[in-house]
């Protein structure tokens, strides 16, 4: 019996795909007078600033640089990372208002990048998207109302505790982000 994967995975490896796929091309091969770059890191998702950023103004629209911890974007920015921004979607359902940001080096063709992304939803909307989501075999992470991950044995990529792409709900928003531990750095609310 073949595994069937979620349709939100397989969205969000296409995704990633394709931004791999746009890339630029990859630098030239160093010479004996150029040194070759080490490897970037993403911050890990502990970096969010002790102190939380203040709470967007009203009627501000979401963008990559706000919907994130101010220290998370100065340490993406610091190791040359930049942001393309995207419609938030669960699966085939784009959420008006919301934002999708994919942060990665597009200097260079690369796997490594990390996703966050924060919606406006209303509370059917929301309780539909969970159950979808649910019944395409993502699960609710158990003592965390609204938190919704993937199955781990189909995540790309997971944090420190086994969990890959996560969706939290909250009272009038959704938000994602590659992992679960990385809804910490997302501060729109």
């Amino acid at each position: 019996m073949t595994p069937r994967i979620p349709v939100a995975a397989i969205g969000i490896l296409a995704l990633a795909l394709a931004i791999t796929a746009c890339a630029p091309s990859p630098e030239p091969a160093p010479t004996k007078t150029t040194a070759e770059k080490p490897p970037v890191e993403a911050p890990p998702a502990t970096a969010a600033a002790e102190d939380p950023d203040p709470a967007p103004a009203e009627g501000a629209d979401p963008t990559c640089d706000t919907i994130i911890s101010e220290g998370t974007v100065e340490a993406l920015k610091e190791q040359g990372w930049s942001a393309e921004a995207s419609e938030f979607r669960v699966g085939e359902l784009v959420l008006d208002g919301g934002l999708m940001c994919s942060w990665a080096d597009y200097s260079t063709a690369s796997d490594h990048g990390q996703q966050y992304g924060w919606a406006p939803v209303d509370a059917k909307t929301a309780s539909d998207l969970q159950a979808t989501l649910l019944s395409e075999g993502w699960q609710r992470v158990e003592g965390e109302d609204g938190v919704i991950t993937e199955d781990p044995r189909y995540a790309f990529a997971t944090d420190d505790e086994g969990y890959g792409v996560t969706y939290q709900f909250g009272d009038g928003w959704v938000e994602i982000a590659d992992t679960k531990q990385g809804l910490l750095l997302i501060d729109w609310k």
